[in-house]
């Protein structure tokens, strides 16, 4: 098409009001930085260019629901199978996504990949929490799954850079999952939730192995004392769901309060990530500095969840992050590193927090119901996680509008956390009534309850 047939000026031409056709010989794509994407194998572009996102929604839709069942199915079945079950689940779905010959098959198939990517996360998080005790229970939700999930991110843009082929860079994330099958034989059953299934024998069998594999003495009927009343019984066989996070006014304020701290906390963490990702021109480096600023973070968030409540840690992650985030309008245009540095420490705070959710989460819960809520906590973050996007575009209207609503609901949410119970040196809860009698903030017209008699001893053997 002539641009120049109605004789105007090439300064008057204006390109918008150009008839339009569509490209009828098909798209040549650069393959200077890659060989082959999801974009040039299915033309994601012009009028397709809404499945680019569309994808992505797809997938956060899929690890929603596999948050919410997971957690449910643990509590039901156990840590272990489910934990093994959604990283098949992951790897399976992973590999047969490489044999995709449509954009429509993929995007089904990457539904049923989201089902067990953070299912897998929240069941090994909770097997782990409910293992170990003390500082070891600590370190290990805090600094350790953590930190293993910025590593694997660290590694992606490596893989990525060798395998520039996005058949071969899925097939590359689907043969880890091969080594995760003997492991099988070596990660055990959660003892508090064998105990809480009334299998006693099973609980002291682990608890003897675990003692032999560390060359400690044995312990001899460790379990003796612990005597599951008749009610408890009862309440094991019970199939508990998520309607029991709203059960009583006190655990569903607790739950209300959870998902909208989650909610908050993801949405701050996802939305600085996303505009703090292109940090460098090279796609891959980028990538690598955004999973290598979590490190310390994870870091920072484990000392501090070794030495200070939880509750003031939440608290204090969401205020200091959201200060930056105020200040950042104020520094000159003609000092883009320091704006930089100033969004990086609202994402270093709010990064901490995240870890800190896992963490309280975990420890606020009854056996019956750690991993349902530990999960649908994590759906109320994934939601978060696609609004994250929508609130960058704010910026349309103020450029650090952004900003302003981020750090504005961050400390909206910090006052909601006020109104949670404290875990800090605290056993974990095994029942309903104890997570209800755990200490809080009253309104001064509530009464405060008369502490009720719990099913496990004073000397918790786990």
């Amino acid at each position: 098409m002539d641009l120049w047939a109605q004789g105007s000026a090439p300064g008057d031409v204006n390109l918008t009001q150009l008839q339009q056709e569509p490209c009828v010989d098909g798209w040549s794509y650069s393959k200077d930085i890659y060989q082959s994407t999801l974009v040039t194998e299915f033309d994601l572009v012009c009028h397709d260019e809404w499945k680019q996102p569309f994808t992505a929604s797809v997938f956060y839709a899929g690890v929603t629901c596999g948050s919410l069942f997971s957690g449910e199915l643990s509590d039901k079945f156990g840590r272990k199978p489910i934990l093994f079950a959604t990283m098949a689940v992951q790897t399976l779905f992973t590999f047969f996504q490489v044999f995709a010959d449509s954009w429509i098959l993929f995007t089904v198939l990457l539904f049923f990949n989201g089902l067990g990517q953070m299912s897998n996360f929240v069941a090994a998080l909770v097997l782990g929490a409910e293992i170990l005790t003390g500082h070891a229970r600590v370190m290990y939700s805090s600094l350790a799954t953590n930190s293993a999930f910025a590593l694997g991110y660290m590694m992606l843009p490596l893989f990525a850079y060798f395998l520039r082929d996005w058949r071969g860079l899925l097939l590359g994330l689907a043969v880890p999952g091969l080594a995760y099958i003997p492991m099988w034989w070596l990660i055990p059953e959660s003892p508090r939730w064998l105990l809480f299934q009334g299998k006693v024998k099973e609980a002291e069998a682990i608890i003897k192995k675990a003692a032999r594999w560390n060359k400690i003495p044995v312990p001899q009927n460790t379990f003796d004392q612990f005597v599951v009343p008749e009610k408890e019984q009862e309440k094991a066989k019970k199939n508990y769901s998520v309607l029991d996070l709203f059960k009583t006014s006190t655990i569903r304020i607790t739950t209300l309060n959870l998902f909208f701290i989650w909610f908050i906390m993801f949405l701050a963490y996802y939305g600085l990530n996303l505009n703090t990702s292109q940090l460098h021109p090279n796609p891959y480096l980028s990538c690598f500095i955004s999973a290598l600023v979590e490190i310390p973070a994870y870091t920072c968030s484990w000392l501090i969840l070794r030495k200070f409540p939880r509750r003031a840690s939440i608290i204090a992650a969401l205020c200091v992050g959201a200060a930056p985030l105020y200040f950042i309008q104020l520094v000159p245009k003609d000092m883009p590193t320091l704006a930089l540095i100033v969004e990086m420490t609202a994402k270093f705070s709010f990064t901490a927090g995240t870890c800190f959710m896992f963490t309280y989460t975990s420890e606020l819960y009854p056996t019956p119901l750690r991993n349902t809520a530990t999960g649908t906590c994590s759906m109320m973050s994934r939601i978060g996680s696609c609004v994250a996007p929508f609130i960058l575009k704010l910026s349309v209207f103020l450029k650090f509008l952004p900003h302003i609503t981020i750090a504005s609901l961050a400390l909206f949410a910090a006052s909601f956390s006020v109104f949670i119970p404290e875990s800090f040196g605290h056993p974990l809860p095994e029942t309903m009534e104890q997570m209800a009698t755990r200490e809080r903030i009253h309104c001064p017209c509530q009464r405060k309850k008369e502490p009720i008699r719990t099913m496990v001893p004073a000397e918790d053997p786990l």
